[in-house]
């Protein structure tokens, strides 16, 4: 997907997700770093423009609730969480770049479960590769991929790229 076809899937996200949550009322965008911390803000600039009110935003840092973290490493380079108002009683979107395993997702939850009970949990992926390994579907997708062990999703954004796409690689 080059820079257009982004933009289209996240505006085509960002109209779903007012939609399915009738409204803006309520809702609050959680970016997981890093990649989705980007996507998010991208999600959260299209609903601004077609609804008309900024939505408030926040970051997740899900390091230490993977659960393979052993694996990581023993001194895992940890982000901050910025969750700017309380959850409770709201409808939470949790944005990632890619769903693959569900396991990141999941994670996310664990984490989000800190800051309190929202009503509602959505997930919004830039792109499905399908592949799960827990019962967990995005609500939202730019995108399905189907995409073979041999290959990677690599998702692009300007700030940690340089630019913005979505690549098929393959894995050696």
């Amino acid at each position: 997907m080059d820079e257009e076809a982004v933009r289209r899937a996240v505006a085509r996200m960002a109209r779903e997700i007012v939609e399915r949550n009738a409204g803006v009322k309520g809702l609050i965008l959680v970016g997981i770093h890093r990649r989705g911390v980007e996507l998010a803000d991208l999600v959260a600039e299209e609903i601004e423009k077609s609804e008309g009110q900024k939505i408030p935003n926040g970051t997740l840092d899900i390091t230490l609730y993977r659960d393979d973290l052993s694996v990581i490493g023993p001194r895992p380079v940890i982000g901050s969480s910025d969750i700017p108002t309380d959850i409770e009683g709201r409808a939470v979107v949790i944005v990632d770049d890619v769903c693959y395993t569900g396991r990141t997702a999941r994670a996310a939850m664990d984490h989000l479960a800190d800051f309190g009970r929202p009503e509602r949990i959505y997930l919004c992926v830039l792109v499905d590769r399908g592949g799960r390994e827990l019962p967990i579907q995005p609500d939202f997708v730019g995108r399905h991929f189907d995409v073979t062990p041999a290959e990677d999703v690599a998702v692009l954004v300007p700030k940690e790229d340089g630019r913005l796409a979505v690549e098929l690689r393959k894995t050696e």
